[in-house]
């Protein structure tokens, strides 16, 4: 599925330097432009600017080269020093899901899904993300894995939400069903978050709230899980989540808050290592990553 918005920010390294991650942007999608030769050198560096997609199209109109897609490789869109933090709990199929896993817990999942403040976690750090075409990781003690198909907001440093990209939020929902208090274990493990390909800048909520969110899982040939969902069915406004995830909390470099799934498969489905997620957001693109077990 193409990109649909103007402006798209990356991280990519070129084939034959696999080592070194520079930051790019693209107007297409098909070509990167290499922002070093604009003197940018880390993504906060556009989204600290007071318009980011402003900065971004006049950091890709200074840029002197170009590439192909094909002869880069997209690494996760967030830098060693971001947070990643994720919202639960924020669609009605999530809060369904949620209380299927576990009678015990099934009340505090009801409540949540009600009160004023949001189920906030925490996920990553930006040092442990994989990006897009890496493995993501099911935990090799858990019985019953499942990815979380979910729009991630991107914030920067001062707390303004300056755009989009896709997240997995990889989890283990037999070791979260059987105690709540299991929730960290069952979400931050390695390989536990993808984000990517790109940060879509300069979309507004409204916008964005128009965009469909979809999963497909391969095994071998055959298609073995598959779904979408709206934004729209989000509950919480984004300035909500990050007005109550920003609170006496200070993101130096910028964080990624995940928003929820509203896409969960029932619990006769688990990941198995070899099969292929690919999750689609109609505003986005496409991020794909191999199973593997950790």
């Amino acid at each position: 599925m193409p990109p649909v918005a103007i402006s798209r920010l990356c991280r990519f390294s070129l084939r034959d330097a696999p080592d070194e991650t520079r930051v790019g942007g693209s107007t297409d999608g098909l070509r990167i432009h290499d922002l070093s030769t604009s003197a940018i050198r880390r993504l906060q560096d556009l989204l600290d600017a007071d318009e980011p997609a402003a900065a971004l199209d006049a950091a890709i109109g200074r840029a002197r080269h170009s590439l192909p897609l094909a002869d880069v490789i997209l690494r996760a869109p967030v830098e060693h020093d971001h947070e990643v933090w994720a919202a639960g709990v924020t669609y009605l199929r999530s809060k369904a899901a949620r209380m299927e896993e576990s009678e015990f817990s099934a009340t505090a999942y009801d409540r949540v899904y009600e009160a004023v403040r949001p189920e906030l976690f925490f996920k990553a750090v930006g040092a442990n993300v994989v990006g897009p075409g890496e493995p993501v990781g099911i935990r090799s003690d858990a019985s019953w894995s499942v990815p979380e198909p979910e729009l991630a907001l991107v914030i920067n440093s001062r707390g303004r939400l300056v755009g989009c990209t896709i997240g997995n939020d990889m989890s283990s929902r037999d070791i979260e069903g059987e105690n709540l208090l299991y929730l960290p274990q069952a979400k931050v493990y390695d390989r536990s978050c993808a984000l990517g390909p790109w940060i879509v800048l300069g979309a507004d909520e409204g916008a964005i709230r128009g965009w469909q969110i979809a999963i497909g899982i391969h095994r071998g040939a055959a298609v073995v899980f598959s779904g979408t969902t709206a934004v729209s069915q989000i509950k919480r406004s984004f300035g909500d989540l990050i007005d109550h995830l920003c609170r006496c909390n200070t993101f130096r470099a910028g964080a990624v808050l995940l928003t929820g799934t509203g896409i969960v498969p029932d619990e006769s489905f688990t990941l198995a290592a070899g099969d292929q997620v690919a999750i689609s957001v109609s505003g986005i693109g496409a991020l794909a990553n191999p199973v593997v077990v950790v």
